[in-house]
């Protein structure tokens, strides 16, 4: 924090139990919008510490990448004095969030009700697989969250298999609909003066992020869906490719010199079609009553985008977006991860940041995608495991100095 500035959710304690990606996810924008987040893991650490390591013996980018802006603290909480800790902790919290599996919290002795006992203020957020029902005890995981949400059905192309988007929607896509519902909770205390509790599924969220597919499925039972390219339709969502799923058909179309991400998205609007004719060399298109309207072009979507590709696979993806754009006709080129990172325009939007780790010595991460007039965000570093014991205890709780050598002795911390 810079000068006299405060920040969003300045003053609020949040008591972060959870790990992986889903519950980190959504603890992070807490972070990212000023909430002093402080991340309890066992004395072993989060486990993706660990997982997916670039260099040895330092925290992963998987994990630096999820935990930005946080202050880390170690308890063993299936041991007595770790509870008793847990429990002034979570007097001291407002916001609680856990991601462990279903019962697991309540195993250690703090059911809501207990948790309302020692903090009827409090907040608890919980992220789970699934809801309550057949499910409920299924484990969760990015891919099984989109085969059950309804994604991983309606993603592909209509003669292949079904298939995974790279968006993390099962996890972080989980982890934003968990702080809408956290902020909500936060909010609705200032009228109650009391806190709630918070559910959010990955199935749940999954479909939220899929009703466009359920809209079709309804519409389904009046007929084809026209603006999918597909040629049959049974009684199911069929998987549509690129097919842009909206009022307005798209497709990526292939540009020179034809690598795996030489593509760009195009999509025609009414009003596209007479520039984006002349474009690709077929001016007399604009005014052939067999291409003229949408309901005309409706039918050979296929044959459309294929002209378009005619055109746009002669030239690298910039200039297809560059002369496209000069037509008002929405596009977008396909972006590979590299350079996304290497975007500019990202690096001055701080979407993408560099941000100084003490044993790693830096590593690039995604910046906040909220932007907040009076709550400006700076990424500061994942914390090292147990970084903020001292702090945290000592500083706050009131702990000596020789009770926290003797918590970490016995394996407490």
């Amino acid at each position: 924090m810079t000068g006299t500035s405060t920040k969003a959710l300045e003053g609020i304690r949040v008591l972060d139990m959870t790990h992986v990606q889903s519950g980190p996810s959504a603890t992070q924008l807490l972070a990212w919008l000023g909430a002093d987040v402080v991340k309890l893991e066992a004395p072993s650490g989060d486990i993706t510490r660990k997982q997916l390591r670039d260099l040895p013996d330092v925290d992963s980018l998987y994990f630096t990448m999820l935990n930005c802006n946080k202050r880390s603290i170690t308890l063993n909480t299936k041991t007595e004095r770790g509870k008793e800790i847990l429990t002034e902790l979570i007097r001291r919290s407002d916001v609680m969030v856990e991601n462990f599996g279903p019962g697991a919290v309540d195993r250690m002795g703090f059911t809501w009700d207990r948790i309302q006992e020692i903090n009827p203020r409090i907040v608890y957020a919980s992220i789970k697989g699934f809801g309550d029902g057949p499910y409920t005890n299924f484990k969760a995981y990015e891919v099984v969250a989109q085969a059950m949400g309804g994604s991983m059905s309606t993603t592909g192309f209509e003669d292949g298999p079904p298939l995974a988007t790279g968006a993390q929607i099962g996890d972080s896509g989980t982890g934003v609909h968990a702080v809408a519902g956290i902020l909500a909770a936060l909010f609705q205390r200032e009228q109650t003066g009391r806190g709630q509790r918070v559910n959010v599924a990955m199935q749940h969220a999954v479909l939220n992020l899929c009703r466009v597919k359920l809209r079709d499925q309804q519409r389904l039972a009046h007929g084809a869906l026209a603006e999918y390219p597909n040629d049959d339709f049974g009684d199911e969502v069929p998987r549509s490719g690129n097919a842009s799923g909206g009022g307005q058909p798209g497709w990526a179309v292939k540009c020179a010199p034809g690598g795996p991400n030489d593509y760009v998205y195009v999509i025609v609007q009414p009003v596209g079609w007479q520039p984006l004719s002349e474009l690709i060399g077929r001016p007399e298109l604009a005014a052939d009553p067999e291409w003229a309207t949408p309901e005309a072009r409706l039918p050979k979507l296929g044959k459309m985008f294929q002209l378009i590709e005619e055109w746009s696979s002669t030239l690298p993806k910039w200039e297809v977006l560059e002369r496209l754009n000069a037509h008002n006709i929405p596009c977008g080129p396909i972006l590979s991860t590299k350079e996304i990172i290497e975007d500019r325009s990202l690096v001055a939007n701080e979407m993408v940041v560099t941000v100084p780790h003490p044993e790693r010595g830096e590593f690039v991460t995604v910046g906040s995608p909220l932007k907040l007039s009076d709550s400006p965000v700076e990424v500061s570093s994942s914390p090292l495991l147990g970084e903020h014991n001292e702090e945290v205890y000592v500083g706050e709780l009131g702990l000596g100095d020789e009770e926290l050598r003797l918590l970490k002795s016995n394996g407490v911390i």
